[in-house]
């Protein structure tokens, strides 16, 4: 395949390419779309993709890329391919001057394996003509490179018999072919797992553990999809560290007792957290898995309760002791405000939840508790019970680092002057008081 061999698009292809543009995208656009036909040029079949758009009401058309059967490169013209962009055709010469020249120029080789994107082939029968092609069945292929199925049809014609048993999907990969070429036991099979093969998208992996073990497809499947799962997803990383010597038996082990991935991973992890010795079989593989499933799980559940509840209390106790030691820095003498120390981390969360903030939240606890920081809450004198602003005081510091309302709003002047005149004084004078 040559430049000088390139010929014009016949008319009767353009005629085709047009129909079928028409039928795919009814509404003139001016977004590129690819078509592809076969012909013959100087004894090589070829396959030319072919670039469509409108312009306002006019329909432009023009080869870009070409593809030979024998010919290990391809030709390119007026198409380039960026990673995000994707391909990207050039129209200056066709008229469309608001657009940049720069992808227009003459015709150039590059790899074959490349431009080559997705173009519907309008004449696949063309091939048919074709003496060696004859009985090919390319004209029942339904996938997207009819040259690409043509070149794999010269070295291995068992493509006719797949393809027409309607599994078009396996015809690309080389290890179904490759079995396919040497094996009529394996032929065979696929002709009466065909119906089944064509109900479910099976893993190539998966057809050829199944013709090999002569276990069903569907079994077949969900061991190799275990496999994968175990192999791939970082979700599985703790549990690949358990078996990575006992890869084999585990997923034997889930397919025989019909055990979802997810749902051994919750009891293996149950399992360790309680100390157990996933080394012995019967923590590892249990006869009454489920049984044993729901005890552990109930176990580890009752265990987390317990260990929540102990660090509470502490936390708890801890927060106690922090607020007996700065109650002093309270303040309700007969004014407007008052300002009350957090009495525990509930009236912290509560706090939180009615002014629409998060110093609920746990790190405001924290902190309370090892004496970072201390959280207060001003009220009005006459609604002493309703949140309304609150504080958080620094005790290292000794300033308010937040003052905050409803949705945390800036408290109005008036609180504020109450704030910084009147109560931050009196907290910083008992502060010193106490740690004299």
């Amino acid at each position: 395949m040559k430049i000088s061999d390139i010929k014009p698009i016949p008319k009767y292809i353009v005629n085709k390419i047009k129909r079928l543009d028409k039928t795919k995208n009814p509404i003139p656009n001016g977004n590129k779309r690819f078509y592809s036909y076969l012909t013959v040029w100087n004894k090589e079949l070829v396959r030319v993709t072919v670039a469509v758009r409108h312009r306002y009401k006019t329909w432009l058309c023009k080869q870009v890329a070409i593809h030979g059967i024998n010919t290990p490169y391809c030709l390119v013209k007026d198409m380039d391919y960026y990673t995000i962009a994707g391909y990207v055709v050039g129209w200056f010469d066709e008229g469309v001057t608001n657009e940049p020249k720069c992808y227009e120029g003459d015709w150039w080789a590059y790899d074959g394996k490349y431009f080559n994107p997705f173009a519907p082939t309008v004449n696949v029968d063309f091939a048919l003509k074709i003496p060696k092609f004859k009985y090919s069945a390319v004209d029942l292929y339904t996938g997207d490179d009819a040259l690409k199925y043509l070149k794999l049809y010269e070295k291995y014609p068992q493509m006719e018999y797949i393809t027409k048993l309607g599994l078009s999907y396996l015809v690309t990969s080389k290890q179904i072919l490759e079995l396919a070429s040497k094996s009529k036991a394996f032929r065979k099979w696929l002709g009466r797992n065909s119906q089944e093969l064509n109900s479910h998208p099976y893993y190539v992996s998966t057809i050829m553990q199944a013709f090999k073990s002569n276990k069903p497809l569907k079994e077949t499947q969900e061991y190799e999809a275990t496999k994968k799962s175990l192999i791939r997803d970082y979700h599985y990383t703790r549990i690949k560290g358990i078996f990575k010597d006992d890869i084999a038996s585990l997923i034997d082990y889930l397919a025989k007792k019909n055990i979802r991935l997810s749902l051994y991973v919750d009891y293996i992890n149950a399992c360790r957290d309680l100390g157990l010795n996933i080394e012995e079989i019967k923590h590892r593989y249990p006869h009454d898995f489920m049984r044993w499933h729901d005890i552990r799980i109930d176990e580890n559940n009752t265990r987390i309760a317990l260990e929540d509840a102990k660090k509470e209390k502490e936390l708890n106790e801890k927060f106690a002791i922090v607020v007996d030691k700065f109650l002093s820095l309270e303040r309700k003498k007969n004014e407007n405000y008052v300002v009350i120390i957090a009495k525990t981390p509930a009236e912290l969360k509560n706090e939180g939840t009615s002014l629409h903030h998060c110093v609920g939240g746990l790190n405001y606890t924290q902190k309370f508790a090892r004496e970072e920081s201390l959280i207060f809450f001003v009220r009005n004198v006459a609604e002493v019970e309703k949140p309304f602003i609150t504080m958080e005081y620094s005790i290292p510091k000794k300033q308010i680092l937040q003052c905050y309302g409803d949705h945390n709003q800036t408290p109005e002047p008036t609180v504020m002057n109450f704030i910084k005149k009147k109560w931050l004084p009196y907290a910083n004078k008992q502060i010193n008081k106490l740690v004299a």
